[in-house]
């Protein structure tokens, strides 16, 4: 439950399963949502979230909606270590008497979330290549004429291939290509989504005790997915930074602000939008998950039966 005070190990069990089962839950949608925000004017295959979905599993199958997930369920658990860690020891530094105003709570949750783009980007910028695989072989197939002319179909690369090949053309950076995007995604959300879900928490409230288990979970989505919404401006454009592989018809970008400035030119401001929807579905159902893993006590009830050490 978001009230209780967590020992900081079991905050990390309970965020990395939080994170495994919410991944496995939400992925399909969240592979939509990088798919409907990577196409262009032109280049147009899916026309909503249903569409896509449908059109992925009659091509690749029921697990080509699962194409990148290994990375995110490898990387999840670092990730989460790394945010929640952090939030606790800005939360720490920033207290006064044991307190912390609402201006401190959102320092503290902006640190956290620029500590974790460490993990964020390189995790995101391999699963964007793998989510967007798919897209560009039915591109290949049933838009041919958006394709390169003489470029040659290739199998569906591997994290481990599209690491070593980055590793060996771009170094260390071209893992974090996007970097910039990551951090002005990561750092509003973790603005917007703490101080709202502490708000809403508290509307739950009787009294000084914590608030119900259900009024915590709501909040919880709520406050997520608005967020999402919020940033979802930023997130199409990390996305279409990271995206290694176009058809020959769509556009590459050298920056944010000349992604910004083509996206506006050639798409309209609607194009900001883009798989917003998606990205709500998958947010909002994280952090119901988080709530029911720190309500259930799981890391807690992990943690005891670990041998105690005698005083």
């Amino acid at each position: 439950m978001a009230d209780k005070q967590i020992s900081l190990p079991a905050k990390l069990i309970n965020g990395g399963i939080a994170g495994l089962i919410g991944v496995t839950c939400v992925f399909p949608i969240d592979l939509a949502k990088t798919r409907l925000q990577n196409q262009q004017n032109g280049s147009r295959l899916y026309t909503s979230m249903s569409d896509c979905l449908i059109k992925t599993i009659r091509s690749e199958g029921y697990f080509g909606m699962y194409r990148g997930a290994a990375v995110n369920l490898t990387l999840v658990t670092p990730e989460k270590a790394i945010k929640l860690a952090a939030n606790d020891f800005f939360r720490q530094h920033l207290a006064k008497d044991g307190k912390l105003t609402l201006l401190k709570e959102m320092l503290a949750g902006c640190g956290a979330g620029t500590c974790q783009v460490i993990v964020t980007t390189p995790m995101e910028m391999l699963k964007i290549q793998l989510q967007d695989a798919g897209r560009i072989a039915a591109q290949r197939k049933l838009m041919p004429e958006t394709v390169a002319a003489g470029t040659v179909e290739t199998k569906s690369p591997t994290a481990i291939q599209i690491s070593r090949e980055l590793l060996r053309e771009k170094g260390i950076a071209g893992l974090y290509k996007g970097l910039g995007a990551t951090l002005l995604r990561d750092v509003p959300f973790s603005i917007i989504y703490f101080p709202l879900f502490a708000n809403l928490n508290k509307l739950g409230t009787k009294g000084d005790g914590p608030a119900p288990f259900y009024v915590s979970f709501i909040s919880g989505c709520l406050a997520g997915s608005t967020a999402a919404v919020a940033v979802n401006p930023v997130d199409v454009i990390k996305t279409r930074l990271q995206s290694l592989n176009r058809g020959g018809t769509e556009d590459t970008y050298s920056g944010v602000t000349d992604c910004i400035r083509k996206i506006l030119h050639n798409e309209g401001p609607s194009a900001f939008l883009k798989g917003a929807y998606c990205r709500a579905l998958v947010i909002a159902p994280l952090f119901g998950i988080a709530q029911v893993i720190y309500f259930l006590g799981v890391g807690e009830f992990l943690l005891s039966y670990l041998p105690k050490k005698d005083n």
